[in-house]
């Protein structure tokens, strides 16, 4: 495959497209898309007109994947590496996809919320709808800790696409709702942020660190 990952490292979506090209030793080009760039914004919305990070393009085969999610289960199917990101077994594999659902839905996306809402100017914000986003991740972290403690992974002890979506929702869900006594959630955070595929991809985003409202 000649892959190329349009992208911007500080993006939580990003960083689980690139978790998983890290865990299959997947060779693939960079673009570094900055939106506020109109040459830059023009030539991605061509390639995807949603406008919405991250996204895969794979030139032999004549293919744009978008969705990070999508963007892993490609992955899976066409550059299988020594990491198996999602199982073969039928159950165990729609298990991992409804973990990776959770994380998207009801740590990221809510997250994503808090941190918008602190982007909005003056006047504009949504204090009732960060209070229900705050009430779902914190829903989500008791959850995530009555299962954390077994098994060093969401799936036991396989890294795979669960973890990868665990992986930047909880990093950046922490630093606006913290963890306070979910021990358990805590020290699987833990794991994941020394996980060799993820600090790398926090190490590459540290640049861009400061534009992050956290």
């Amino acid at each position: 495959m000649s892959l190329t990952l349009h992208y911007h490292p500080l993006s939580s979506y990003c960083m689980k497209a690139l978790i998983a090209l890290y865990e299959t030793e997947t060779p693939f080009e960079r673009n570094v898309v900055d939106l506020s760039n109109p040459a830059e914004r023009a030539a991605f919305l061509a390639l995807w007109p949603i406008g919405k990070f991250p996204v895969l393009r794979d030139d032999v085969a004549g293919r744009t994947i978008p969705e990070s999610t999508i963007i892993i289960e490609y992955l899976a199917q066409h550059s299988p590496g020594k990491t198996e990101l999602i199982p073969r077994d039928a159950d165990r594999a729609r298990e991992t996809r409804l973990r990776d659902r959770f994380f998207d839905l009801y740590v990221h996306a809510p997250m994503q919320k808090v941190v918008t809402d602190k982007l909005r100017p003056a006047g504009q914000h949504d204090p009732y709808g960060v209070a229900q986003a705050v009430a779902q991740i914190e829903t989500a972290y008791a959850m995530i800790d009555g299962e954390a403690g077994a098994t060093p992974w969401a799936m036991g002890e396989t890294f795979t696409l669960a973890d990868c979506a665990a992986a930047p929702a909880l990093y950046y869900a922490s630093q606006v709702v913290p963890l306070g006594g979910h021990r358990n959630t805590a020290a699987y955070l833990g794991r994941l942020v020394e996980r060799p595929s993820f600090a790398r991809v926090i190490a590459e985003a540290a640049p861009y660190r400061a534009l992050f409202p956290g």
